[in-house]
């Protein structure tokens, strides 16, 4: 294979459409929780006009400030949208529709304060999803294509991404020092503004903490080793991962729980259908009733 061969194969390896299926269920059925746990006040803070400071994404597309209007319609557009994506009807549409309206949804939410990068990959998920199309037979779809695994591929380097972004960050918030970051307190300084969780009974343990800055700077600053891993490997690092945000979690109550919908790109979710029918099958077969393939199919 040439030079640009492998680029192609590398950015767009042939994947299961099933796969794309399977993430868009899951991810626009998390729009719902999102909306409604993690990013919740676009609506009351639609009241507070004097302190909307917009963001550079609202400022570049004259986006209009939030009003009580503005933000209840959103809404329901979100919860519509994302219903309706979620089932694979209409992908396209509804996929961009809910692309627009959660991007906008989220950026009032941040325009009031903090600006979380949780959302980097799954705000990407949703604007990739639609240029997948309708996948015939949706989840148990049985075809594999380069556009499928585009979409897939470019959701997995936006996950990476915000590792390996992070650790830029701080390193430029350290005037560009590869040590200033992971040897200040800061992680002693998060703990005491949020005197919660695990966290509370490390404050005796400066070195300790230290150590953990360096060992999740150095993770974050090596995070795109994980594109290149395949098999056991690669589970080893979602699972690191995974332990990664839970200890989080677990010390500061900061979860990345947009990040986590996102690792299911590079999981076989495809496998998931045929997993079900066999178990609905054993189920079936152990209460003497007779699985047909429209009973698969109507599932």
């Amino acid at each position: 294979m040439t030079g640009p061969g492998r680029v192609v194969g590398w950015f767009a390896p042939v994947l299961p459409d099933a796969r794309v299926a399977v993430l868009r269920t899951v991810v626009y059925l998390f729009v719902l929780v999102d909306i409604h746990l993690f990013v919740a006040d676009p609506v009351p803070l639609s009241r507070q006009p004097d302190l909307y400071a917009p963001l550079m994404v609202e400022r570049l597309f004259l986006l209009p400030p939030p009003t009580p209007v503005i933000t209840t319609t959103l809404y329901v557009v979100l919860v519509v949208g994302s219903l309706v994506a979620a089932a694979n009807r209409l992908p396209r549409l509804a996929g961009v529709v809910v692309a627009a309206a959660f991007t906008w949804w989220t950026a009032i939410g941040m325009s009031y304060g903090k600006v979380d990068h949780d959302h980097l990959a799954f705000v990407v998920a949703l604007w990739l999803l639609p240029t997948a199309g309708v996948v015939r037979d949706r989840w148990r779809c049985s075809t594999s294509s380069r556009q499928a695994g585009w979409v897939l591929k470019t959701v997995q380097v936006a996950v990476i991404a915000t590792y390996f972004l992070s650790a830029l960050t701080k390193i430029r918030s350290g005037d560009w020092s590869l040590t200033s970051w992971p040897n200040s307190f800061i992680l002693t300084w998060a703990i005491v503004r949020r005197p919660h969780g695990l966290g509370q009974f490390l404050l005796p343990f400066p070195d300790l903490l230290r150590g953990m800055q360096w060992f999740a700077f150095l993770a974050e600053l090596t995070s795109l080793v994980v594109l290149w891993l395949r098999g056991r490997a690669l589970l080893a690092a979602a699972v690191f991962w995974m332990g990664f945000h839970v200890f989080t979690a677990a010390i500061l109550y900061i979860h990345f729980a947009p990040t986590l919908v996102c690792w299911l790109a590079f999981a076989p979710l495809e496998r998931l259908p045929a997993w079900w029918d066999r178990r609905r099958a054993a189920r079936a077969a152990r209460t003497g009733r007779v699985v047909d393939a429209a009973d698969v199919r109507a599932s």
